[in-house]
């Protein structure tokens, strides 16, 4: 069966919005990942998001780090939200739902929110079966498509490759997390707190940055407590 295909998605702040969480925490821009410029972010941060451009140097990164984890192990906390991606152009998407579904306790949201509904059901499910899930989920995906068409820039072809991805950094139990729905599993990158989360992110986002230096395309964005 043909692979669903989506409408690439900025970082548009109504997206949330329109699926029921009240803007009591939103997503900010990070200018940079210097102190100087972390210092100006919104506290407290509960997650997050990075842009980057998917380059032979990043794919040939990845795969090591697969094989080394899988070597190696690694812990993830049972509670960790976490789902594949099997719709094309959707990691925005996937990332704000990783964004959100990690820090329920904090996030409040309006009667009959879509994204709730949407987290509540699928809770239990597997990374693959919440991929499924989002692939059957028709109030997301209109949501998306609207949210994409409504980008600052004018939207790509549905049919164009897009070499841009996102992905979500996450605090739970005092680990940090990598959610990429594109990789296997979540990747945890040590611990961290509440008051040290940024920061920690920040160190994470500097190597992506540092593995592609004569790249350009990196966005990072926070949700932070307005």
């Amino acid at each position: 069966m043909e692979r669903q295909r989506w409408l690439p998605l900025e970082a548009n702040p109504d997206f949330l919005k329109q699926l029921g969480l009240l803007p009591t925490w939103q997503f900010g821009d990070v200018y940079g990942l210097d102190p100087d410029l972390l210092s100006m972010v919104p506290r407290p941060v509960c997650s997050v998001l990075l842009l980057f451009p998917e380059t032979e140097k990043y794919e040939s990164y990845r795969l090591g780090e697969e094989e080394k984890i899988k070597s190696l192990g690694q812990e993830v906390r049972s509670e960790v939200y976490f789902m594949k991606q099997t719709i094309s152009n959707a990691c925005g998407t996937i990332g704000l739902i990783h964004a959100v579904a990690n820090n329920q306790d904090r996030l409040e949201f309006g009667p009959g929110s879509a994204l709730k509904k949407f987290l509540s059901e699928s809770s239990s499910l597997s990374p693959e079966e919440k991929a499924k899930f989002l692939e059957e989920d028709e109030s997301i995906r209109v949501t998306h498509e609207s949210s994409a068409q409504e980008g600052q820039t004018e939207a790509p072809s549905i049919d164009e490759k897009v070499d841009l991805h996102f992905i979500a950094f996450v605090n739970v139990g005092g680990q940090l997390y990598e959610l990429d729905g594109c990789k296997p599993f979540p990747i945890v990158h040590g611990t961290t707190t509440e008051d040290t989360f940024l920061e920690n992110a920040a160190e994470v986002c500097k190597k992506f940055i540092a593995r592609d230096p004569d790249e350009l395309r990196f966005t990072v964005v926070a949700l932070s407590k307005v």
